[in-house]
């Protein structure tokens, strides 16, 4: 399973006050906000956090078929290389994050060597849904195989394996 988040950083800091009373303990668990206090840039380390969030809720919302809010029970393990992992509901992901042209953008895993066969999708690619989750089809085999797509603001991630 793969899951992926963009984070247009501009837009996010004109729409989110992440400094407001009470919005890091709403989204970060304790950790997570010592690691965001801890830091050189915290506005860059919250973004960075929820991609990796996001992205493994996308994991766990395709492998499950359960959509919710929780983000306090999704926790990223940090390192500074931005490669580690999530855990969410006690199931772990692994994560590669990058930074470039003002964006956030993380892939997440439920294998490590899935890293290996992430492929981009043009946004152009047609992206077929089965109740709500997306695919592509395989040219070769016909078969489906599946997609995590993620916009934000000026921003538009695919990816599959």
């Amino acid at each position: 399973m793969i899951g992926n988040d963009v984070v247009d950083l501009a837009l996010a800091k004109i729409e989110s006050n992440w400094q407001r009373s009470r919005f890091l303990a709403k989204i970060f668990t304790k950790k997570e906000q010592e690691i965001i206090f801890l830091s050189d840039d915290q506005e860059l380390m919250v973004w960075n956090l929820w991609s990796k969030k996001e992205a493994a809720y996308k994991i766990y919302n395709r492998e499950t078929g359960i959509r919710g809010y929780f983000p306090l029970e999704i926790e990223c393990v940090f390192d500074e290389s931005n490669r580690g992992n999530v855990v969410l509901k006690g199931r772990e992901v692994y994560t590669q994050t990058s930074f470039n042209n003002n964006q956030i953008h993380t892939i997440a895993v439920a294998k490590k060597e899935y890293f290996a066969q992430i492929k981009p999708l043009s946004f152009e690619t047609k992206i077929i849904k089965i109740d709500g989750i997306p695919f592509v089809m395989d040219g070769s085999s016909k078969a489906l195989k599946p997609v995590s797509i993620s916009h934000h603001g000026e921003f538009w991630k695919g990816i599959t394996i």
